[in-house]
């Protein structure tokens, strides 16, 4: 079994493009990838306990926010830098759906809200790599109290018409059970799919990277996962 981990950005104005997307880790490799993050966190923050004071936020790191602030630049860097060396020493499949949320809105006359279009299209994702590997899994999203009652019924409702209801809809059958949300500070895992949607939603819209030594490096280390050649990314429309 395959455990499927996704987080989204806050499309703004300024940022129209909606990310949503992450990870997929084998069951068989969950304990051996845990330790491995928790040492990550332990390096950063003395401490591999999962509390909010712990977490890996994309956004406070980058910026030296939140549990983040303070801290050297240099030491902020180095954890993008170690997640991008975790996802692609580990070969761990990345999937994620770029939104350009404007486009969307123009293209069609009663458009689906971006969450839940995006929700469909990583579902289907999921379940893509799943085909391809002949294994079932296990879907958890970071805990948006807006969303989760929504993103629950929609998924029983795609698994109860046997497909999506996209143009080209596909079967969710290799997914279990429902769609698990949780507070991502209580997960690693979704901490992991949190930076790798940052640095989406950084790298992926931006044309022009201001050149900062920082940036660069951050950038690199998305340019190291997308080399990896395990990232796919669905752009809409």
């Amino acid at each position: 079994m395959h455990l499927c981990y996704f987080d989204e950005n806050k499309h703004t104005v300024e940022n129209p493009a909606f990310f949503i997307g992450g990870l997929m880790i084998p069951d068989a490799k969950a304990l051996e990838f845990e330790k491995t993050l928790s040492q990550i966190a332990f390096n950063f923050h003395g401490s591999r306990t999962l509390a909010v004071h712990t977490e890996l936020h994309g956004k406070e790191l980058f910026h030296g926010k939140g549990n983040a602030k303070g801290r050297k630049l240099e030491e902020r860097v180095r954890v993008f830098q170690d997640v991008a060396t975790f996802v692609t020493d580990n070969a761990i499949p990345v999937r994620m759906v770029r939104i350009d949320v404007s486009r969307h809105e123009q293209k069609y006359k009663y458009p689906t809200p971006p969450y839940r279009l995006g929700l469909m299209l990583i579902l289907e994702r999921f379940c893509e790599y799943l085909d391809t590997v002949d294994d079932l899994g296990l879907v958890f999203g970071d805990h948006e109290a807006d969303e989760v009652t929504g993103a629950v019924v929609d998924f029983s409702e795609f698994k109860s018409l046997g497909k999506t209801p996209m143009h080209f809809g596909r079967p969710l059958g290799r997914l279990l059970d429902t769609v698990y949300f949780t507070q991502s500070h209580h997960s690693r895992f979704l901490q992991v799919a949190d930076l790798l949607v940052y640095m989406a939603g950084r790298y992926e819209s931006w044309t022009d990277v201001p050149d900062k030594w920082h940036e660069q490096a951050v950038k690199a280390a998305w340019e190291k996962v997308k080399a990896s050649g395990n990232l796919s990314i669905q752009r809409w429309p």
